[in-house]
Protein backbone atom coordinates (compact mmCIF):
# COMPACT_ATOMS: atom_id res chain seq x y z
CA UNK A 1 0.00 0.00 0.00
CA UNK A 2 2.92 2.34 0.62
CA UNK A 3 3.71 2.67 -3.09
CA UNK A 4 0.16 4.02 -3.61
CA UNK A 5 0.78 6.36 -0.69
CA UNK A 6 3.84 7.87 -2.37
CA UNK A 7 1.95 8.24 -5.67
CA UNK A 8 -0.90 9.93 -3.80
CA UNK A 9 1.63 12.28 -2.17
CA UNK A 10 2.55 13.58 -5.62
CA UNK A 11 -1.15 14.20 -6.32
CA UNK A 12 -1.42 16.17 -3.07
CA UNK A 13 1.16 18.62 -4.40
CA UNK A 14 -0.29 18.68 -7.93
CA UNK A 15 -3.71 19.64 -6.54
CA UNK A 16 -2.28 22.43 -4.39
CA UNK A 17 -0.24 23.85 -7.26
CA UNK A 18 -3.04 23.57 -9.81
CA UNK A 19 -6.11 24.78 -7.93
CA UNK A 20 -4.67 26.30 -4.74
CA UNK A 21 -6.41 23.82 -2.44
CA UNK A 22 -7.81 20.31 -2.24
CA UNK A 23 -4.41 18.70 -1.71
CA UNK A 24 -4.56 19.00 2.05
CA UNK A 25 -7.90 17.19 2.08
CA UNK A 26 -6.09 14.14 0.62
CA UNK A 27 -3.24 14.14 3.11
CA UNK A 28 -4.84 12.71 6.26
CA UNK A 29 -6.63 9.82 4.45
CA UNK A 30 -3.39 8.98 2.62
CA UNK A 31 -1.44 8.90 5.90
CA UNK A 32 -4.10 6.90 7.76
CA UNK A 33 -5.23 4.37 5.13
CA UNK A 34 -2.14 3.95 2.94
CA UNK A 35 0.61 4.36 5.55
CA UNK A 36 -1.29 3.09 8.61
CA UNK A 37 -0.59 6.15 10.77
CA UNK A 38 -2.67 7.07 13.81
CA UNK A 39 -5.30 9.71 12.93
CA UNK A 40 -4.09 12.24 15.53
CA UNK A 41 -0.48 11.92 14.38
CA UNK A 42 -1.68 12.13 10.76
CA UNK A 43 -3.21 15.57 11.43
CA UNK A 44 0.18 16.73 12.76
CA UNK A 45 2.09 15.31 9.79
CA UNK A 46 -0.47 16.81 7.41
CA UNK A 47 0.22 20.31 8.73
CA UNK A 48 3.94 19.98 8.00
CA UNK A 49 3.56 18.38 4.54
CA UNK A 50 0.93 20.83 3.38
CA UNK A 51 2.67 23.83 4.95
CA UNK A 52 6.08 23.26 3.40
CA UNK A 53 4.78 22.22 -0.03
CA UNK A 54 2.39 25.21 -0.14
CA UNK A 55 5.25 27.56 0.77
CA UNK A 56 7.30 26.21 -2.14
CA UNK A 57 4.31 26.46 -4.47
CA UNK A 58 3.68 30.08 -3.52
CA UNK A 59 7.15 31.23 -4.63
CA UNK A 60 6.25 31.53 -8.33
CA UNK A 61 3.05 33.40 -7.43
CA UNK A 62 5.10 35.86 -5.35
CA UNK A 63 7.50 36.39 -8.26
CA UNK A 64 4.58 37.15 -10.58
CA UNK A 65 2.90 39.55 -8.15
CA UNK A 66 -0.05 37.21 -7.60
CA UNK A 67 -0.08 37.35 -3.78
CA UNK A 68 -2.04 39.96 -1.80
CA UNK A 69 0.01 40.38 1.39
CA UNK A 70 -2.62 42.54 3.13
CA UNK A 71 -5.17 39.76 2.68
CA UNK A 72 -2.70 37.18 4.00
CA UNK A 73 -2.59 39.16 7.26
CA UNK A 74 -6.36 39.77 7.43
CA UNK A 75 -7.09 36.09 6.89
CA UNK A 76 -3.97 34.57 8.41
CA UNK A 77 -3.73 36.17 11.85
CA UNK A 78 -7.19 34.99 13.08
CA UNK A 79 -6.43 31.57 11.56
CA UNK A 80 -3.17 31.19 13.46
CA UNK A 81 -4.83 32.16 16.77
CA UNK A 82 -7.57 29.55 16.17
CA UNK A 83 -5.04 26.86 15.23
CA UNK A 84 -2.95 27.48 18.35
CA UNK A 85 -5.98 27.37 20.67
CA UNK A 86 -7.44 24.27 18.99
CA UNK A 87 -4.27 22.17 18.95
CA UNK A 88 -3.07 23.13 22.42
CA UNK A 89 -6.29 23.48 24.41
CA UNK A 90 -9.00 21.49 22.61
CA UNK A 91 -7.45 18.40 21.01
CA UNK A 92 -5.47 17.25 24.09
CA UNK A 93 -8.69 17.19 26.13
CA UNK A 94 -10.68 14.96 23.76
CA UNK A 95 -10.76 11.55 25.50
CA UNK A 96 -9.40 8.46 23.72
CA UNK A 97 -12.83 6.81 24.13
CA UNK A 98 -15.70 9.28 23.71
CA UNK A 99 -18.75 6.98 24.01
CA UNK A 100 -19.90 3.40 23.47
CA UNK A 101 -23.07 2.21 21.74
CA UNK A 102 -23.41 -1.57 21.77
CA UNK A 103 -20.28 -2.99 20.15
CA UNK A 104 -19.36 0.34 18.59
CA UNK A 105 -16.86 2.57 20.41
CA UNK A 106 -16.43 6.16 19.28
CA UNK A 107 -12.69 6.63 19.77
CA UNK A 108 -10.78 9.88 19.35
CA UNK A 109 -9.30 8.59 16.06
CA UNK A 110 -12.72 7.68 14.63
CA UNK A 111 -14.14 11.00 15.80
CA UNK A 112 -11.40 12.95 13.99
CA UNK A 113 -11.79 10.86 10.84
CA UNK A 114 -15.57 11.38 10.78
CA UNK A 115 -15.12 15.14 11.13
CA UNK A 116 -12.57 14.96 8.35
CA UNK A 117 -15.00 12.96 6.17
CA UNK A 118 -17.68 15.58 6.72
CA UNK A 119 -15.18 18.27 5.76
CA UNK A 120 -14.33 16.33 2.59
CA UNK A 121 -17.99 16.12 1.59
CA UNK A 122 -18.40 19.87 2.18
CA UNK A 123 -15.26 20.53 0.13
CA UNK A 124 -16.52 18.31 -2.69
CA UNK A 125 -19.76 20.29 -2.89
CA UNK A 126 -17.87 23.56 -3.24
CA UNK A 127 -15.66 22.04 -5.94
CA UNK A 128 -18.42 20.34 -7.93
CA UNK A 129 -20.97 23.15 -8.04
CA UNK A 130 -20.62 25.77 -10.75
CA UNK A 131 -19.76 29.25 -9.56
CA UNK A 132 -22.29 31.53 -11.22
CA UNK A 133 -20.58 34.66 -9.99
CA UNK A 134 -17.81 36.22 -11.95
CA UNK A 135 -14.37 35.21 -10.80
CA UNK A 136 -12.59 38.35 -11.82
CA UNK A 137 -12.66 41.40 -9.62
CA UNK A 138 -10.74 44.31 -8.23
CA UNK A 139 -8.00 43.33 -5.79
CA UNK A 140 -8.25 46.77 -4.15
CA UNK A 141 -11.87 46.34 -3.10
CA UNK A 142 -11.14 45.42 0.52
CA UNK A 143 -14.33 46.86 1.95
CA UNK A 144 -14.52 46.85 5.74
CA UNK A 145 -17.53 44.50 6.00
CA UNK A 146 -15.96 42.02 3.60
CA UNK A 147 -12.64 42.20 5.44
CA UNK A 148 -14.44 41.33 8.69
CA UNK A 149 -16.17 38.41 6.96
CA UNK A 150 -12.80 37.19 5.66
CA UNK A 151 -11.26 37.49 9.12
CA UNK A 152 -14.19 35.54 10.56
CA UNK A 153 -13.80 32.80 7.99
CA UNK A 154 -10.08 32.82 8.75
CA UNK A 155 -10.95 31.90 12.34
CA UNK A 156 -13.17 29.04 11.12
CA UNK A 157 -10.47 27.79 8.76
CA UNK A 158 -7.94 27.94 11.60
CA UNK A 159 -10.21 25.88 13.84
CA UNK A 160 -10.64 23.19 11.15
CA UNK A 161 -6.94 23.25 10.30
CA UNK A 162 -6.06 22.78 13.95
CA UNK A 163 -8.63 20.04 14.45
CA UNK A 164 -8.05 17.83 11.41
CA UNK A 165 -4.87 19.12 9.74
CA UNK A 166 -6.56 20.39 6.55
CA UNK A 167 -5.25 23.60 5.03
CA UNK A 168 -8.73 24.85 4.15
CA UNK A 169 -8.00 26.03 0.61
CA UNK A 170 -11.49 24.99 -0.49
CA UNK A 171 -12.87 27.57 1.99
CA UNK A 172 -10.18 30.22 1.56
CA UNK A 173 -10.44 30.64 -2.22
CA UNK A 174 -14.24 31.20 -2.34
CA UNK A 175 -13.88 33.73 0.50
CA UNK A 176 -11.15 35.63 -1.35
CA UNK A 177 -13.09 35.62 -4.62
CA UNK A 178 -16.58 36.34 -3.27
CA UNK A 179 -15.88 38.57 -0.24
CA UNK A 180 -12.79 40.41 -1.45
CA UNK A 181 -13.52 40.30 -5.22
CA UNK A 182 -10.07 38.91 -5.93
CA UNK A 183 -9.07 37.53 -9.38
CA UNK A 184 -8.74 33.73 -9.34
CA UNK A 185 -4.98 33.62 -10.01
CA UNK A 186 -4.34 36.06 -7.14
CA UNK A 187 -6.74 34.08 -4.93
CA UNK A 188 -4.79 30.85 -5.60
CA UNK A 189 -1.41 32.47 -4.85
CA UNK A 190 -2.75 34.18 -1.71
CA UNK A 191 -4.42 30.93 -0.61
CA UNK A 192 -1.14 29.04 -0.86
CA UNK A 193 0.61 31.60 1.35
CA UNK A 194 -2.21 31.51 3.93
CA UNK A 195 -2.21 27.70 3.94
CA UNK A 196 1.57 27.55 4.40
CA UNK A 197 1.47 30.24 7.10
CA UNK A 198 -1.32 28.46 9.02
CA UNK A 199 0.00 24.92 8.63
CA UNK A 200 3.64 25.53 9.53
CA UNK A 201 2.78 27.58 12.62
CA UNK A 202 0.13 24.99 13.56
CA UNK A 203 2.67 22.18 13.28
CA UNK A 204 5.36 23.82 15.41
CA UNK A 205 2.86 25.04 18.01
CA UNK A 206 1.87 21.45 18.88
CA UNK A 207 4.77 19.26 17.71
CA UNK A 208 5.80 18.61 21.34
CA UNK A 209 2.64 16.52 21.80
CA UNK A 210 3.77 13.81 19.35
CA UNK A 211 6.83 11.76 18.41
CA UNK A 212 7.80 12.65 14.85
CA UNK A 213 9.48 10.26 12.39
CA UNK A 214 11.42 12.99 10.62
CA UNK A 215 12.91 10.71 7.94
CA UNK A 216 9.46 9.58 6.81
CA UNK A 217 7.92 13.04 7.14
CA UNK A 218 10.65 14.81 5.17
CA UNK A 219 10.56 12.13 2.45
CA UNK A 220 6.81 12.52 2.01
CA UNK A 221 7.11 16.31 2.05
CA UNK A 222 9.80 16.20 -0.65
CA UNK A 223 7.52 14.08 -2.86
CA UNK A 224 4.61 16.50 -2.30
CA UNK A 225 6.92 19.39 -3.26
CA UNK A 226 7.69 17.64 -6.56
CA UNK A 227 3.93 17.43 -7.08
CA UNK A 228 3.33 21.10 -6.33
CA UNK A 229 6.08 22.16 -8.75
CA UNK A 230 4.38 20.02 -11.42
CA UNK A 231 0.97 21.48 -10.51
CA UNK A 232 2.27 25.07 -10.60
CA UNK A 233 3.71 24.51 -14.08
CA UNK A 234 0.49 22.87 -15.25
CA UNK A 235 -1.51 25.83 -13.96
CA UNK A 236 0.16 27.99 -16.63
CA UNK A 237 -1.33 25.78 -19.34
CA UNK A 238 -4.46 24.31 -17.75
CA UNK A 239 -7.40 26.12 -16.19
CA UNK A 240 -7.56 24.62 -12.70
CA UNK A 241 -11.21 25.69 -12.39
CA UNK A 242 -12.17 23.20 -15.10
CA UNK A 243 -10.55 20.36 -13.14
CA UNK A 244 -12.18 21.26 -9.82
CA UNK A 245 -15.34 19.16 -10.39
CA UNK A 246 -13.18 16.09 -11.06
CA UNK A 247 -11.27 16.63 -7.82
CA UNK A 248 -14.60 17.25 -6.11
CA UNK A 249 -16.14 13.93 -7.15
CA UNK A 250 -13.01 12.08 -6.07
CA UNK A 251 -13.05 13.78 -2.66
CA UNK A 252 -16.77 13.02 -2.27
CA UNK A 253 -16.18 9.31 -2.88
CA UNK A 254 -13.31 9.31 -0.37
CA UNK A 255 -15.41 11.10 2.26
CA UNK A 256 -18.27 8.60 1.92
CA UNK A 257 -15.78 5.71 2.04
CA UNK A 258 -14.27 6.96 5.31
CA UNK A 259 -17.71 7.20 6.95
CA UNK A 260 -18.68 3.70 5.79
CA UNK A 261 -15.33 2.21 6.81
CA UNK A 262 -15.23 3.74 10.27
CA UNK A 263 -18.88 3.12 11.21
CA UNK A 264 -20.14 0.14 9.18
CA UNK A 265 -17.35 -1.86 7.52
Amino acid sequence: MEIFGYIASVLIGVSLGLIGGGGSIFTVPVLVYLFGIDAFLATEYSLFIVGISSAVGSVSYFKNGLVNVKTVLIFGIPSVVSIFLTRNFLLPFIPDSIFRMGNFVMTKNIFLLLIFAGLMIAASYKMIRKNKKGLEGNTKSLQKNNAFLAAGEGSVVGFLTGLVGAGGGFMIIPALVNFLKMPMKVAIGTSLVIISFNSIIGFFSSVNHVKVDWTFLLSLTFIAIIGIVIGTQLSKKINGEKLKPLFGWFILIMGVYIILKEIIL
